[in-house]
């Protein structure tokens, strides 16, 4: 395993070992002591997995007070653009987001971090979507930025997105609390 992008002070994109042949390929999605060296030491205590149709867009969310999530993101199946926002108030890169393709082919995981907001769209016919959770869902404490939001101005690589409601009411970037501060020390 390898880190291929270090963006935004703390997201990690990562390319996994995989060892293929005739019969298909196998590789670990996850390896405590392997992931902790990359600095990834919080445990994982929810894992989801959602499948989705091509153009759906879902996010941008975060989680805030104890509820707070870092993410552990990967592609089972098919292919998505996954877009991480900077939201910790005072950082070099606030406001600023990482988006890169993540698919069953390139097997690339992303490491999201406490204070950045997470979304991604489908980009293949369908595809289904893994995340490791450092904390469990709360929906009281789940907030949501407008995926649309011109200050943020993220190209989706979708035209007519399929989105929830939920993601429809989203926050304007410039409307969010300072649910979280940028510190260098800890990273």
């Amino acid at each position: 395993m390898k880190v291929i992008d270090k963006q935004l002070n703390g997201l990690l994109l990562l390319q996994l070992d995989v060892f293929g042949d005739e019969r298909g390929y196998f590789f670990e999605s996850f390896h405590f002591l392997r992931y902790a060296g990359f600095g990834i030491t919080q445990p994982f205590v929810q894992n989801n997995v959602s499948k989705s149709v091509k153009n759906t867009l879902r996010g941008l969310h975060y989680q805030v007070g104890n509820a707070v999530q870092g993410k552990l993101v990967q592609v089972l199946s098919g292919k998505v653009l996954d877009v991480a926002v900077d939201i910790r108030f005072g950082s070099p890169s606030y406001g600023k987001y990482f988006a890169a393709e993540i698919s069953e082919e390139n097997h690339y995981q992303l490491w999201i971090p406490p204070g950045f907001a997470h979304g991604f769209s489908v980009l293949s016919d369908e595809a289904i979507f893994s995340y490791k959770c450092t904390a469990i869902y709360s929906k009281k404490d789940e907030r949501t930025i407008l995926y649309n939001d011109a200050d943020l101005n993220i190209n989706w690589k979708v035209s007519e997105p399929l989105l929830s409601p939920k993601d429809l009411l989203g926050k304007k970037f410039s409307e969010i609390e300072k649910d979280f501060f940028y510190n260098k020390e800890v990273l």
